[in-house]
């Protein structure tokens, strides 16, 4: 049960609800594409009321990924991908243009993957073929429920690398599903951080972190608060807090990143920089650069200036 739940998202942004189970997240995302019948108020998209529209066309219209991926198993991977096209009326010639286009993209090859049945494939495949079949009608919306949630680490790791990179999802509205507090941050432009089928806060990642709204946001994030901030700071966050340095201790083999790079991203670079080099790392279009003890520094200053 939700209570009370208000949001806007704008086109192109990716939204997560994330909350404790039972919360409210899995029913919220159903009441957009009308799985669940709302009781009461409004769900718009692009100004029109769903409930005024036809539940299998609504659908048709939305991308949809499950945890479970419900591939039909008598079907190739090819035609799983190309189920809603063939429902909306699209061109057998576009259908199978758009199929081998997005195979392509998840790293499928279409010669080796597109004839085959789900069951010939491992979990992760199966979740790429269903993200293939969310996208394959080119559809403006993606809801997403626990998308990557039955993976081993590992093959979760590299869908969500897929996710983030993927030039169709870029432009794409998602509405995502997890109980996974890192890969929120990974993902997400806005987080609803739901408790009791009520938004407890609703904002940027960074906002949830470093200005939490309340004593329940506050401790959710308490036992990986850490991580989140080394993966949420930046750089560019640290860079007023860099010591100089001078030119000749940094190496011209020395690694660089921009200053978008997270902390944690710089801290995985350094860890592998040889001696040698003077474990130095160089951020792009700066003249800074920075070692390991630097970089912790900066760190810390940048953090107490983020909760001030």
């Amino acid at each position: 049960m939700v209570q009370d739940v208000s949001f806007d998202l704008a086109a192109g942004q990716t939204l997560v609800l994330l909350g404790p189970s039972g919360c409210g997240k899995t029913t919220l995302l159903k009441m957009l594409n009308r799985l669940i019948e709302p009781d009461g108020g409004t769900i718009e998209i692009d100004g029109r009321d769903v409930r005024g529209e036809n539940p299998a066309q609504l659908r048709r219209g939305l991308g949809y990924v499950i945890q479970q991926v419900g591939l039909l198993p008598h079907y190739t991977v090819a035609e799983n991908v190309a189920v809603v096209p063939k429902l909306l009326g699209h061109a057998p010639a576009d259908i199978s243009r758009r199929t081998e286009e997005l195979l392509t993209r998840l790293h499928l090859p279409p010669a080796q993957y597109a004839g085959q049945y789900p069951r010939q494939l491992s979990g992760g495949q199966q979740q790429r073929v269903g993200i293939a079949r969310a996208l394959a009608a080119n559809p403006p919306i993606v809801l997403m429920d626990e998308p990557f949630g039955a993976l081993d680490p590992i093959t979760r790791a590299a869908i969500r690398q897929d996710f983030r990179e993927l030039d169709e999802l870029r432009r794409k509205t998602i509405v995502l599903v997890t109980h996974d507090v890192q890969e929120a941050f990974e993902l997400a432009d806005q987080i609803a951080l739901l408790n009791g089928g009520q938004i407890q806060q609703l904002g940027p990642p960074r906002e949830l972190l470093f200005r939490p709204a309340n004593d329940f946001v506050r401790q959710f994030f308490a036992a990986e608060r850490l991580a989140l901030q080394l993966r949420t700071l930046r750089l560019e966050d640290v860079l007023p807090f860099l010591p100089a340095t001078s030119p000749a201790s940094v190496s011209a083999e020395a690694p660089t990143l921009p200053p978008t790079a997270s902390v944690q991203e710089a801290l995985e670079v350094l860890s592998g920089v040889a001696s040698a080099q003077g474990r130095y790392l160089s951020i792009s279009g700066t003249a800074a650069a920075v070692d390991l003890a630097g970089l912790m520094r900066g760190f810390e200053q940048a953090l107490a200036e983020a909760v001030k």
